[in-house]
């Protein structure tokens, strides 16, 4: 920048060297001195432009130019490469060897990051008001906003924002608690504790086994509130975590930090909040049927001491430890008399699947589409099973390591149909990352969070019985016919229209504690009026006043904003019809698989590799045709259902 300057000026400049030359030779020889140091120094003066002024964080002050705009991007794009492949490693390591050395390198890490970030979104804002390029206005938009968790500029900040950020995650992954199985208790973990013979330590992956599997609500309310335990202690640091990227949101020009997260979508804030009531309330009588049907049919399993029918229903009896997908207990729910469908935990096992082989078989899926396999590196590096010798974490992740080609899973897999599921899932991550890798740096995400967790959803949503038969797990003269639609579509219900609400309500709640609508005094009970508003469940008993149930989630102490879950829950349906329309799939949207067309899924790469590059609604419609969000092929997808649902409902009082 001094350079461009230093050429705009240089014709003045010399027209002034030489005024002033001949001015100080004719002094000279009147006086009869000839001062050539004198000449030079001030000649030199005279060449030279003003310094020009800087400001704290190194840049000119006053008004901004697109070239120095330029510059910048540049600039903050080297950095950011710099650091996002070094923190990536280190991250990946900390995750798979939970230590305390580990932990100090994440958080070390973790600082460095947080203080690029908050400079970077700082420096930015001195554009504000200018007139960039499409391109560069949208990287210099991101840059702004900063990191989903800001911290503030001034002295520590960062290092406690990234202390307090490693802790919560690493207190969450090395959660454990003890259990008595004959007096169904619970107690928290203590270091150096002796145990009974009748109790034992679990962890949340044993804890889940449980609440899937038992039918007894003594055992579930006592595991379900054991695994609350490990949360209880984060409520602290959660609260001051909040308060820290707050004052970072609020330097950045943002009301607190759930409108700059709410910022993030192409749209104002405001605006997001009404998108996303209004695609909740599109889908919302399919749930309420939903509701009102599993609550009736675990009255007969429980009956009204367990499970009134007037009330919202007990989360611990749903199958799954925060209540979010209730597939588990399908046995519970089966329509009397209907037509199983295909059980594929029971062929996995059949077939001697492990763990490698259902990841390969979801590779498969999509190269079977046109992508191109997986590098040799992503098998040799990701971890797919649990270790026995150390600390993890187990919570099933997709990584992009390098932002071009080292790609990876971590994920304590099982042989099952859920985690079969998964793996397409969060391999849909990995292709999706290795699309978009020639993007530069700003764009290498999806076009909205939504976009990115949709992907592998739609895939899996191809895991039809004919796909099954096509990949040799299912005998073709085995694949059930129209009559066990219903099987299917309630299994699938259970777990894809249950999560809705649930994914809607975690970051409403996160949105009043940023807000301070909720304190720590409130944050429980704020936590479980929004359970029941949105999902019409309750806790099992009285939960106790210092209780932190958020932080027994996942994503609330390892901060991963969660509406893209929500958002994904609606786009998978999207691009599944689409995908099927561009098929020439004719027949029941849920009967459709896209496995083997590669049109389709060069149309969907064409969108992929769009990255963040455009907004969402362009990359949307360069798959789909449409431009708006649409929960209708949702209940497209679930038609046939809807209509059992409200004939088995008819002489019920739904609602809670």
């Amino acid at each position: 920048m001094i350079k461009l300057l230093q050429r705009t000026s240089s014709k003045a400049a010399m027209m002034a060297v030489l005024l002033a030359s001949a001015s100080l030779a004719l002094s000279a020889c009147e006086s009869g001195q000839s001062d050539f140091e004198e000449l030079a120094k001030h000649s030199e003066a005279m060449q030279a432009p003003p310094a020009p002024t800087l400001d704290k964080y190194g840049d000119p002050t006053g008004p901004a130019t697109v070239q120095q705009a330029r510059e910048f991007l540049e600039e903050a794009e080297a950095k950011i490469v710099q650091l996002s492949e070094y923190a990536a490693r280190v991250y990946w390591v900390n995750a798979n060897f939970i230590t305390d050395d580990t932990n100090w390198l994440a958080a070390k890490v973790g600082a460095e990051g947080a203080l690029l970030s908050t400079n970077l979104a700082n420096r930015a804002k001195r554009f504000n008001g200018l007139t960039l390029p499409a391109d560069m206005a949208r990287k210099m938009d991101g840059l702004k906003r900063g990191s989903n968790f800001p911290a503030p500029d001034k002295e520590g900040a960062a290092e406690k924002l990234s202390t307090l950020m490693t802790k919560l995650d690493s207190t969450y992954g090395t959660g454990k608690f003890v259990f008595n199985a004959k007096n169904k208790s619970f107690a928290p973990m203590a270091d150096g504790q002796e145990l009974t013979k009748d109790e034992r330590v679990l962890t949340l992956g044993e804890a889940s086994d449980i609440i899937a599997k038992s039918r007894d609500p003594e055992t579930l309310k006592a595991v379900w509130e054991g695994w609350r335990t490990i949360s209880k202690p984060m409520k602290a640091d959660y609260a001051a975590m909040a308060s820290i990227v707050n004052d970072g949101a609020s330097e950045l020009g943002f009301a607190d930090t759930g409108a700059l997260w709410r910022s993030g979508y192409d749209m104002p804030a405001d605006d997001f909040v009404k998108e996303a009531d209004r695609l909740f309330a599109q889908v919302k009588p399919l749930y309420e049927q939903l509701h009102c049907y599993t609550r009736a049919e675990l009255n007969k399993e429980y009956g009204n001491d367990v499970v009134p029918l007037d009330q919202p229903i007990r989360a611990d009896l749903l199958g799954n430890m925060w209540g979010q997908q209730w597939g588990n207990i399908y046995d519970i729910v089966e329509p009397k008399g209907a037509t199983k469908g295909v059980d594929v935990t029971k062929q996995l096992e059949a077939q001697d699947y492990d763990a490698l082989k259902m990841v390969q078989t979801a590779e498969g899926f999509f190269t079977s589409l046109g992508f191109d396999p997986l590098p040799d590196t992503f098998y040799k590096r990701s971890l797919i099973t649990k270790p026995a010798d150390r600390e993890v974490q187990c919570h099933a992740s997709a990584w992009n390591i390098n932002d071009m080609d080292d790609i990876r899973i971590k994920m304590c897999t099982k042989v099952n149909a859920d985690d079969f599921s998964t793996v397409h899932h969060e391999l849909g991550h990995n292709f999706y990352q290795r699309a978009y890798k020639n993007q530069p740096v700003f764009f290498k995400d999806g076009a909205n969070d939504g976009f990115h967790e949709a992907i592998g959803d739609m895939v899996a949503l191809s895991i039809t019985p004919d796909y099954l038969v096509e990949i040799g797990l299912l005998d073709e003269k085995d694949v059930p016919g129209a009559d066990a639609d219903l099987a299917l579509l309630l299994r699938q219900a259970m777990d894809k229209v249950a999560f809705l609400p649930f994914g809607l309500m975690v970051d409403q709640w996160r949105w009043k504690v940023f807000s301070g609508e909720l304190t720590p005094a409130t944050y429980n009970s704020g936590w479980w009026e929004l359970r029941e508003k949105y999902q019409g469940l309750r806790a099992p008993g009285v939960r106790p006043a210092d209780a932190f149930d958020p932080g027994a989630k996942y994503h609330i102490p390892g901060n991963t904003p969660y509406m893209r879950y929500f958002l994904a829950h609606i786009l998978q349906f999207q691009f599944h019809q689409a995908a099927c329309e561009q098929a020439g799939f004719e027949g029941p949207l849920h009967r459709c698989s896209i496995y083997g067309n590669e049109d389709v899924g060069a149309k969907f790469n064409a969108m992929m590799e769009m990255g963040a590059s455009k907004p969402w609604p362009d990359a949307l419609e360069a798959f789909t045709g449409n431009r708006d969000m649409d929960a209708t092929a949702v209940l497209d997808y679930f038609a046939p259902l809807m209509t059992f649902l409200e004939e088995e409902n008819k002489d019920r009082t739904c609602g809670w």
